[in-house]
């Protein structure tokens, strides 16, 4: 029988990988209090429909890459492949039009896409993201690059570069997205085949083409900011000032267009050439027409995503050893190790200290040299003969000091040592070097 894997494109987070996850998250959630946001969950599975209808029928995504399924009712219902339509659906849903606008989301959530998987890239994918609805203004969007990129600067991300481009409106797309697809249909012969029915289906896909025949053809091809109308324009060119006035490094880029139909003007992306081809690492745009799409009234919209396996691959955040408990209870008497539980609880729930306690029935060395593994910063031995029973000894593990100290002021003990050595500074450092029996130890 074949041993068990986790599906491709799917992987595991063994628990160092899962802490620096859990790190990364809190510290986005700082970064999004500190601009207004608040962190709302949707359902990892919705109706197709929201997708075919939200995201668009010819998108890749909705072509190619959802997953999708009938429930025994008969539903069609498809794993969330995207973020940013469910958060809209439930703004209609809730009737969060009726709140202060804009009305500042933000997610911590799975993402699920039937595609090849490459570095940074998975099927089942975590992903980031913020919406700040009802607000059509060029400030929001500019608040909502800095927001993305104070966030890379908490997680320690550098080297990014900052793209930004317009693909216009209702009033200024359709004419454009024509006027491309037929300089697309006349250099058809020099296209790929996937490039061939982008151009009928959503010739701005076009831009993404990595093949350099197509880049090549698209290097010449009309560009969205040529053609928009004066109104996006202008919302265009005081995004990219209030973004420099925020101190931003930005540039222009005609290829940054957004394969899902709900895009309309800004769009943006913070890229990092440490990842190769595959560069991007969080973006976003504008999506003014999507609310009224899903049935409320006309509310404009601009939002990133930004996944959490691609920020690991350049963020060095939580590359460190995490701390280990403060407290290791040794036991030197099996007759006691009922004791040294029931105190190792005591320590956790009433001193409020990071506590643990052998449970493999090891002896006292390999207990001590657990406690050392661990990285704990005293061993707190019980039982040992030379001892009262009601008498605890306690090591420093990395000084080697030792002091013999009653149960009834164990407690008043540590909170005098924590005072001493100041360790609320020091929590990080770990501590333990495995120092041998002593004479009164070797003796059990």
């Amino acid at each position: 029988m074949n041993t068990p894997r986790a599906p491709k494109g799917t992987y595991d987070l063994p628990p160092a990988d899962a802490e620096r996850r859990d790190l990364m998250v809190a510290i986005a959630a700082d970064v999004f209090a500190a601009y207004g946001y608040r962190r709302i969950v949707t359902p990892e599975i919705e109706e197709t429909a929201l997708f075919e209808r939200g995201v668009g029928g010819a998108t890749d995504m909705v072509r190619k890459e959802m997953y999708t399924f009938d429930d025994r009712g008969g539903r069609s219902l498809t794993l969330r492949p995207e973020g940013t339509a469910p958060i809209c659906r439930a703004y209609v849903e809730h009737g969060m039009h009726k709140l202060p606008q804009p009305v500042k989301l933000w997610y911590y959530a799975p993402m699920f896409r039937y595609e090849r998987p490459q570095a940074g890239r998975f099927r089942e994918h975590y992903q980031l993201g913020a919406e700040a609805i009802g607000a059509a203004g060029p400030a929001v969007d500019a608040e909502m690059i800095a927001m993305l990129a104070t966030l890379y600067d908490e997680l320690e991300i550098g080297d990014l570069t900052l793209s930004l481009n317009s693909m216009g409106d209702a009033v200024c797309r359709p004419a454009y997205v024509e006027r491309l697809r037929v300089f697309l249909d006349e250099r058809a012969a020099d296209l790929c085949g996937d490039c061939r029915e982008r151009a009928s289906l959503n010739p701005l896909r076009t831009f993404d083409c990595k093949v350099e025949g197509c880049r090549a053809v698209t290097q010449d091809a009309p560009r969205q900011l040529d053609h928009l109308c004066a109104e996006c324009g202008e919302h265009f060119d005081a995004v990219v000032t209030l973004s420099r006035r925020l101190g931003l490094d930005l540039q222009t880029d005609f290829r940054l267009v957004r394969g899902l139909d709900y895009y309309t003007r800004t769009t943006f992306e913070f890229a990092s050439a440490a990842l190769g081809a595959q560069s991007g690492v969080g973006g976003g745009g504008r999506y003014d027409g999507l609310v009224e799409l899903l049935g409320g009234a006309p509310t404009p919209g601009v939002g990133f995503g930004t996944g959490l396996e691609r920020i690991g691959l350049v963020s060095p955040l939580g590359d460190e050893v995490p701390p280990g408990p403060i407290a290791y209870v040794v036991c030197f008497d099996d007759e006691r190790r009922a004791d040294a539980l029931v105190l190792t609880e005591h320590l956790r729930r009433d001193v409020l200290v990071d506590a643990e306690c052998d449970l493999a029935g090891r002896g006292a060395k390999g207990q001590l040299r657990q406690a050392a593994r661990a990285g704990a910063e005293l061993a707190v031995l019980v039982g040992l003969p030379v001892l009262p029973a009601d008498v605890v000894r306690v090591r420093d593990l990395a000084a080697g000091d030792e002091v013999d100290v009653p149960l009834e002021g164990l407690d008043d003990w540590l909170d005098d040592w924590f005072a001493e050595e100041e360790l609320a500074a020091g929590m990080g450092e770990t501590g333990g070097n495995g120092n041998p029996l002593s004479e009164d130890e070797e003796e059990t």
